[in-house]
């Protein structure tokens, strides 16, 4: 897994928005955000980048969400503390990477950046 990547001193970039594609669209593997309509390339092009930057900066949120999580159940003040070796089975990393990430949490919260 990939080390965490500090972004909380850049400015958040405004994606195309993910709208939830209807059941039975997202049931059909062949579908996706409906750029299999899409006939111009050029118009492709666009529309892929931007779901490619929007998926990006969703993951990228999702992962401080993640360190901040990590960094809440790993609190020596809570009574129900968990190990990095816990959080890490819990997440599926590697328990250096729960270490990794507990410590970038951390920074979040305390509003650094981690760089």
């Amino acid at each position: 897994m990939a080390e965490p990547t500090p972004r909380r001193h850049e400015p958040r970039l405004r994606p195309a928005p993910l709208l939830f594609e209807p059941a039975e669209a997202a049931a059909d593997p062949e579908h996706f955000f409906d750029l299999e309509s899409i006939d111009d390339p050029r118009a492709l092009l666009e529309r892929a980048t931007e779901l490619t930057h929007a998926f990006r900066a969703a993951a990228d949120r999702a992962m401080e969400f993640q360190a901040i999580a990590a960094a809440q159940l790993a609190d020596p003040r809570r009574f129900d503390r968990l190990t990095a070796a816990d959080i890490a089975e819990r997440a599926e990393w590697t328990e250096d990477y729960a270490k990794k990430m507990v410590e970038f949490g951390q920074d979040l919260m305390r509003g650094e950046s981690a760089e």
